[in-house]
């Protein structure tokens, strides 16, 4: 059994791997690592999240089996994983073959060689959901009081190293936007002789009637100059 010094030993483990990765993908996939190897008992990791539509995606996982079980999940609409982006902060299933609160989901999941899953909200009180922790065990029907504590504790400082990564990454994308947006408007000031509030006012009328983004008409007059 282990004690809490060694819980707390990779749990500060994994918070410094996730803190090396610099962009959201690697961040992801970085959870999903440390998580395969710090949660005892689980051998396939992956990573959901919630869209801004509301569709929930696999952003990150250990092999192809996570992506179907994840996919069972989201196209049933029941599961640990569902359960955690909507509703709870963890849900556990040991031996899911007698687990008769998805009637749908745990027939089909059984057919993989699914035999228990837990599954951890990524949480943070001021952002609400970031995404789900969902582990997948086919080698054992248990799933013990260790696990998850490691599960809830690693993915406390998960939430936040997403958190963080999203906030650098819409950062980064920000400054993308300003500076393609900044040459579009410089291009329509040359092209059309107009000052840079006309090319601007301009650019947000054709966003508007063409009903497409702002930095999407930018990038595609940057593109047009490019490549004449």
């Amino acid at each position: 059994m282990n004690s809490r010094s060694d819980i707390g030993q990779a749990i500060a483990a994994a918070a410094r791997s996730i803190s090396h990765s610099q962009s959201l993908d690697q961040t992801l996939q970085a959870i999903v690592q440390v998580a395969r190897e710090s949660v005892p008992g689980f051998e396939q990791v992956g990573i959901s999240t919630l869209t801004k539509d509301g569709k929930v995606e696999t952003r990150a996982a250990s092999g192809d089996l996570v992506h179907q079980l994840d996919k069972l999940q989201y196209d049933l609409g029941e599961g640990p994983c569902v359960e955690t982006l909507r509703k709870v902060d963890l849900v556990s299933a040991p031996h899911l073959r007698h687990d008769q609160r998805w009637p749908r989901y745990v027939p089909a999941a059984l057919k993989l060689g699914l035999r228990s899953q837990l599954a951890v909200r990524l949480f943070l009180d001021d952002k609400g959901t970031l995404g789900g922790l969902n582990l997948y065990s086919t080698a054992s029907d248990d799933v013990s009081p260790e696990a998850e504590a490691v599960a809830e504790l690693f993915a406390a400082h998960a939430a936040i190293a997403l958190g963080n990564a999203r906030e650098v990454q819409n950062l980064n994308e920000a400054l993308h936007s300003r500076k393609v947006i900044g040459q579009a408007v410089g291009i329509l000031m040359e092209r059309y002789e107009m000052n840079e509030e006309r090319a601007f006012a301009f650019l947000v009328r054709a966003s508007s009637h063409a009903n497409i983004k702002l930095r999407d008409i930018a990038q595609e007059l940057v593109d047009q100059r490019n490549a004449e």
